[in-house]
């Protein structure tokens, strides 16, 4: 006589596949995530190197220094013009100019300060439009290092084809080599990664979407280890 197996075996063991596939495809997630991680924190700029010339500076606040900074290259003649995005609506422009060592004498002519932006993602519609206004074609985006590639992927979303400069801010209270020795810098930059990730996906699902339509995807990131 043929023996016939139980239907019920046959769906316990289909389900045993299906729950190890999904355990498999969550351990490899974690996996990923983890060794994007350490890319992420060895990527980060140690250091500022010099900037060509662009047509804007766009800075955005929220790190130590980044105003001053982004001061002094406007002082330098990096750019035409400095934005200053993200700036908290009780701040006065006597206030800004306070945190700029030099060349605070151009904020009547040459700095547009924006006070709508309340994150990354606003920094960079408020900077997207900003561009438009005044036709710029490259732009020197200052930020603090950790901050960097977040803010960079959420600019080439909102403006394919302009060059974007990437100026590092370094933080000496943000201590990246040994960063697993100091527990307030290792909390900072899993945060900033976490928040990355979404910012790589939306500029990741732009760039398909822009391929599928016009057979084309423009981001232009510059690297600034390169003269």
């Amino acid at each position: 006589m043929t023996r016939v197996e139980p239907e019920s075996s046959s769906a316990f063991e289909l389900l045993v596949v299906g729950l190890r596939f999904i355990f498999d495809l969550i351990l490899l997630a974690v996996v990923l995530t983890v060794i994007g991680f350490f890319i992420f924190t060895d990527n980060l700029q140690r250091s500022q190197p010099e900037p060509r010339t662009a047509d804007g500076i766009a800075v955005l606040t929220g790190g130590v220094a980044r105003i001053d900074e982004a001061m002094k290259l406007l002082t330098q003649q990096k750019a035409k013009r400095l934005l200053i995005t993200g700036v908290n609506r009780t701040t006065s422009t006597e206030e800004l100019k306070q945190l700029a060592s030099q060349g605070d004498q151009l904020f009547s002519c040459c700095v547009d300060i924006d006070k709508e932006a309340r994150n990354t993602i606003d920094n960079a519609t408020e900077t997207s439009q900003w561009v438009a206004r005044n036709h710029y074609n490259s732009v020197i985006v200052v930020t603090s290092n950790y901050h960097m590639p977040r803010a960079l992927a959420e600019l080439a979303r909102v403006m394919p084809g302009v060059t974007l400069i990437p100026y590092s801010v370094v933080d000496n209270n943000v201590h990246l080599d040994r960063w697993w020795t100091y527990p307030g810098t290792t909390r900072l930059l899993i945060s900033e990664y976490l928040k990355y990730l979404p910012a790589l996906a939306r500029l990741g699902a732009t760039q398909l979407v822009s391929k599928l339509i016009t057979g084309k995807t423009t981001v232009a990131v510059e690297d600034p280890s390169e003269p």
